[in-house]
């Protein structure tokens, strides 16, 4: 057996509770990133379908952009991805961390 062959899972469990395959990922070419997308992407990632590294080359992010969703999903889930409510979900994660 080939030890340095990566088993990855055939679909992943989204964001939305939907099976997830390479298929229906958002496109290469997707330029629109809403909520439902970054947070498939992330749960791409974390559930071994695809690794950070093809995630970045398949949709041209950065490593720091692909984190701060990450970031995002973790402190405040979905709703932490709205663009217009960065800011209030930062402020919101800080003071909770100073108490």
């Amino acid at each position: 057996m080939i030890e340095n062959q990566k088993i990855r899972p055939a679909q992943v469990i989204g964001p939305l509770g939907e099976p997830l395959t390479l298929d229906s990922l958002p496109p290469p070419n997707t330029t629109r990133w809403v909520v439902r997308r970054k947070a498939e992407v992330v749960a791409a990632v974390n559930g071994g379908l695809l690794s950070v590294d093809e995630v970045c080359e398949r949709y041209g992010l950065t490593l720091e952009e692909f984190a701060s969703w990450q970031r995002s999903i973790d402190r405040s889930g979905m709703p932490g991805l709205r663009v217009t409510r960065i800011q209030h979900y930062r402020d919101l994660y800080e003071r909770q961390q100073r108490f």
